[in-house]
């Protein structure tokens, strides 16, 4: 995907749960936090109600971004 593009439909999805495949075959499930040239900030639920963290993907990494659920 090129980087515009696809930091044009990221910045659609603020806010809703997204599922991405990166190249290097990770796969990452979140809601979309923040969004910039360079990366895409996911908020991840852990298994406490309380606890989350915040994983950082690079959009040069990115090889497929899909609505979470639908993978």
């Amino acid at each position: 995907m090129g980087f515009q593009y696809t930091e044009n439909l990221l910045r659609r999805y603020r806010g809703q749960r997204l599922t991405i495949k990166s190249r290097s075959g990770g796969i990452y499930e979140g809601a979309v936090a923040e969004v910039t040239n360079d990366y895409v900030a996911l908020n991840i639920r852990k298994t406490d109600e309380d606890a989350r963290d915040q994983v950082f993907v690079m959009l040069h990494s990115i090889e497929a971004v899909l609505p979470a659920g639908e993978s």
